[in-house]
């Protein structure tokens, strides 16, 4: 999902020539040409992959992963209930998902007024959620930079004492990469910034360390804690595999696949969290393996 910030679709652009107005409109023509050949080669490469997920049983040499001998796959077909929203809906609801210098969890009235706005486009509250989750962190990586061109500013102003919160709310960037800026422009190493962000009682005065835990809370974007992220992607893979293993899929997993590789090609090559062995079919597509993320 590809969208611009808030603040480049507010800004007005400069007017020019007519000229180099016609030579826009011949490089915007070119650029569509040019979509058009990778839309193609994509569907060219998603109908490459059906063939050889259906296929992997019966070709020879076998797929990477599967042993010499294993068990003839059972069929198995789920048939699984999805709400897909079309690229143009997904656009139409950029500007009711977001809200301007917000970028912690939502408070009920909040995520109501949300489930309201969409009702009109027939999506429900959790993928308005959901894509106003990607829409920040596709927010913060594209103005990353802007952000810490400002790093100066929001240091002055702090200094003055304007909390981190208002500064997010004022600039609408995320609460923790804010004040990560604020400690860059004291001339903070990125190795001084993590471990004061690892103990921010020990290593932060009294007012830092609360003005981070308040920019943490308040922060949905931005992870200071990577091993709460690393046990939330563990716990999917446990109820992922029980998942399968209620339906009798036979699967190998990544650990038993990494193992194999390294001591036979010195490496990992290929290594998804599940190789399914079965011919499994998921709303009638062929499944070869999966990725839990």
């Amino acid at each position: 999902m590809n969208r611009n910030d808030r603040e480049d679709n507010n800004h007005q652009p400069k007017k020019k020539n007519r000229n180099r107005n016609q030579g826009g409109n011949k490089r915007r023509s070119k650029s569509g040409r040019t979509g058009g050949g990778q839309n193609s080669q994509s569907a060219a490469r998603i109908e490459e992959a059906k063939e050889r997920a259906e296929a992997r049983f019966s070709v020879n040499p076998k797929p990477l992963g599967f042993p010499d001998e294993f068990e003839p796959p059972n069929e198995v077909s789920i048939q699984w209930n999805t709400k897909p929203v079309k690229q143009r809906t997904e656009r139409q609801a950029c500007d009711l998902v977001m809200i301007p210098g917000e970028w912690g969890f939502l408070d009920e009235e909040a995520v109501n007024g949300i489930g309201e706005r969409l009702e009109k486009h027939n999506m429900s509250v959790d993928q308005g959620l959901s894509l106003r989750k990607a829409l920040m962190q596709e927010k913060a990586v594209y103005g990353h930079y802007k952000m810490m061109n400002k790093s100066n500013t929001f240091l002055k102003r702090y200094e003055n004492g304007e909390s981190v919160l208002q500064l997010s709310r004022r600039f609408d960037f995320p609460p923790v990469a804010i004040f990560r800026a604020i400690l860059t422009a004291r001339g903070w190493s990125k190795v001084k910034i993590r471990d004061s962000f690892r103990a921010p009682d020990k290593r932060l005065t009294k007012r830092d360390a609360d003005e981070f835990r308040e920019a943490e809370e308040k922060d949905r974007v931005t992870n200071v804690d990577q091993g709460e992220t690393a046990v939330r992607a563990d716990l999917f893979e446990v109820v992922l595999g029980n998942y399968l293993d209620t339906l009798g899929i036979k699967y190998r997993r990544q650990e038993e696949l990494l193992k194999e590789q390294q001591k036979e090609h010195g490496r990992p090559l290929n290594t998804p969290d599940f190789l399914i062995m079965d011919d499994l079919k998921i709303n009638g597509k062929s499944v070869a393996w999966i990725d839990a993320k």
